[in-house]
């Protein structure tokens, strides 16, 4: 019988040890210290917004044997970009032109000695605006340019616009405060479990706030109009 009991007891305990870890890691509880009566969880929050500003660069490039004609198609490439921003209703204010580039392959130091096209040049025209809306249905009506026989992209510019979140600060806070409740809640709940009381707030770590596209993924693409910002903030409460 005395056997029985000494077997019983550690199996006991054992389980009652995973139950107790498996409620931590559940509730993300990160640290339980009876000897100085304090908890450590974690708060998560979250938050789907909308970007506020938006980059869209439209390259564009022409090839030719002669510098002057390379020269003068990118020049009404150049004026028909331009007035078909002005289309989409776009001002002189959110258009930025840089200067043309021309290159003569064979005037090259290590060039090859013979190219389908002497001369390859490039231009481009940087949209910014804060009409993030207006932007991305300019670029998905870029179809007459193409028609038009201009040469769009092609150097990893120019196929889709960047979206940015420049009111990042004006949301950090509310996100903070979001992390902070639930962190709160989780230790009040815990604290109840064990009968004890939450107590004042010990120390509290920010963590990163990460901006992500809302398509599930991890990252920031920079592709996506909706972004979502994610913080794990990690908090110690004092127990009473």
């Amino acid at each position: 019988m005395a056997e029985t009991q000494i077997g019983v007891l550690p199996a006991l305990l054992l389980a009652g040890g995973v139950a107790f870890a498996g409620f931590q890691v559940g509730k993300g509880i990160e640290h339980f210290r009876m000897a100085d009566r304090s908890i450590t969880v974690k708060g998560l929050a979250e938050r789907d917004v909308k970007s506020d500003f938006a980059v869209w660069t439209l390259s564009f490039r022409r090839a030719a044997d002669e510098f002057s004609t390379v020269q003068q198609a990118l020049t009404a490439d150049r004026e028909q970009i331009v007035s078909f921003l002005h289309s989409q209703g776009f001002e002189d204010a959110e258009i930025e032109i840089r200067p043309l580039q021309v290159q003569d392959l064979l005037a090259r130091e290590y060039g090859p000695e013979r190219v389908a096209l002497r001369f390859n040049g490039q231009g481009q025209i940087t949209v910014k605006s804060a009409r993030v809306d207006a932007v991305a249905a300019a670029s998905n009506k870029v179809d007459p340019l193409i028609a038009a026989g201009i040469q769009l992209g092609g150097d990893g510019q120019g196929e889709w616009p960047r979206y940015q979140l420049r009111g990042f600060n004006d949301i950090k806070p509310l996100l903070l405060e979001e992390a902070t409740l639930s962190a709160r809640e989780q230790a009040s709940k815990f604290a109840a479990d064990a009968g004890a009381r939450l107590g004042q707030l010990k120390s509290a770590n920010q963590g990163a706030i990460r901006i992500l596209d809302d398509d599930g993924s991890d990252m920031d693409s920079s592709r996506t109009i909706g972004k979502r910002l994610r913080v794990v903030s990690t908090f110690e409460f004092g127990l009473e």
